[in-house]
């Protein structure tokens, strides 16, 4: 495409390009949204609290469509920082959404505002977050929900490729199994993991179908930790891959919710694919590297 033709698509940013999320959502624009131009913003570009010149970068470009997946979201870190966790997720969350009040504003939020106490969630579910992080995306979702224009959408575990390596819940998994480790996975907390590849593809739908509000978009099977490393260490043949099996009742941190698992069929309605588990996506992947 020439740089006139380029210069007439309406501008997409995308918030959070260096991490999973955003940066599967860059990608994979020109197969799902070739209608926009695409905008990936990290912390090389500007800071995000930095309100001047957040304003003044949005000015400048004047975006059609702002997805919003930039986040603090180490729960350790958003414990141990609550004050700085509360500003980036849900502060420079609302300056963000204000600046795109006009305009369809898509954030990114999670199951854990739910507290796991039966799980299958749906979007009528009123959230009761345990921790820093969870209470954080919450009243950012309800800031971001006082726009009519505006969405917001819950997800769980993602796995894929990251441009850090580190991201993903694969990636992380495999990281420790090449220093040796067999990390201990919970076999009775649950969510619902989806891939990155499925996430991206679902939102650019979304965003076409120009649907507002709250919508669920997690994989299609409810799992525990445990077998959600089960199910990653089974496609690194050739490698010594193991989990350890544990239980909540012996965790000693932070609140953990037992159950987060969302239930899709709102989201499942208005895309033109079935959300995929996350074996079906892992094999899928391996099909096309194979």
């Amino acid at each position: 495409m020439n740089n006139d033709e380029s210069n007439r698509r309406p501008l997409a940013w995308v918030t959070g390009a260096s991490g999973l999320i955003g940066s599967h959502l860059v990608q994979s624009a020109e197969s799902y949204a070739p209608e926009w131009e695409i905008r990936g913003l990290s912390r090389k570009d500007f800071d995000l609290t930095d309100f001047p010149e957040t304003q003044r970068q949005f000015e400048q470009d004047n975006p059609g469509l702002v997805i919003h997946c930039a986040a603090m979201s180490d729960p350790t870190s958003c414990e141990s920082e609550p004050d700085k966790a509360r500003f980036i997720n849900r502060e420079s969350t609302f300056f963000l959404s204000g600046l795109a009040q006009d305009i369809p504003f898509v954030f990114f939020s999670t199951d854990l505002v739910f507290n796991g106490n039966h799980g299958q969630y749906t979007e009528q579910d009123e959230p009761s977050p345990l921790t820093v992080y969870a209470r954080t995306k919450a009243e950012a979702e309800q800031l971001v929900l006082a726009n009519p224009l505006h969405t917001v959408v819950r997800t769980s575990l993602t796995a894929g490729t990251s441009p850090s390596g580190s991201r993903g819940i694969d990636e992380q998994l495999i990281n420790q199994w090449q220093k040796g480790n067999s990390p201990t996975l919970f076999t009775d907390e649950f969510r619902c993991p989806i891939h990155a590849d499925a996430t991206a593809r679902a939102i650019w739908e979304l965003v076409h179908a120009r649907r507002t509000g709250i919508y669920h978009l997690a994989g299609g099977e409810r799992m525990s930790r445990y077998e959600i490393g089960q199910a990653i260490a089974r496609t690194q043949s050739g490698s010594e891959c193991s989990v350890t099996p544990g239980s909540l009742q012996d965790y000693q941190g932070p609140p953990r919710a037992a159950d987060t698992s969302l239930n899709c069929d709102k989201i499942q309605k208005v895309i033109s694919f079935q959300i995929p588990s996350l074996a079906q996506s892992l094999a899928q992947r391996e099909q096309q590297v194979a």
